[in-house]
């Protein structure tokens, strides 16, 4: 079974750096779960789909696909249906 290890706490407590800086010394891949959800949520932006819509965010995740990968530089980019999106969901409108 592969190890994996989570970090849960309130927004701007640090949980990416310290995740990040474990994955560094643990030689682990260190995996955004938080954009994830972001992409889901541009694309529910993008949509006009309020997330608190379940019905519609439900329907809305059958039609789209996020993925996550890495660059040349061995950073984590974000996919929503083949766009990078990594930078959008970082914007203040995203959050």
């Amino acid at each position: 079974m592969p190890i994996a290890i989570a970090i849960d706490g309130p927004a701007g407590a640090g949980k990416s750096t310290i995740a990040r800086a474990c994955a560094k010394q643990l030689s682990y891949i260190y995996v955004d779960t938080g954009a994830l959800y972001r992409a889901i949520g541009l694309a529910a932006m993008r949509n006009n789909i309020e997330p608190i819509e379940s019905p519609q965010v439900d329907e809305l995740l059958s039609q789209i696909k996020v993925e996550l990968s890495f660059n040349e530089n061995n950073e984590q980019t974000v996919l929503l249906n083949g766009e990078d999106v990594s930078g959008l969901i970082r914007t203040p409108e995203a959050s």
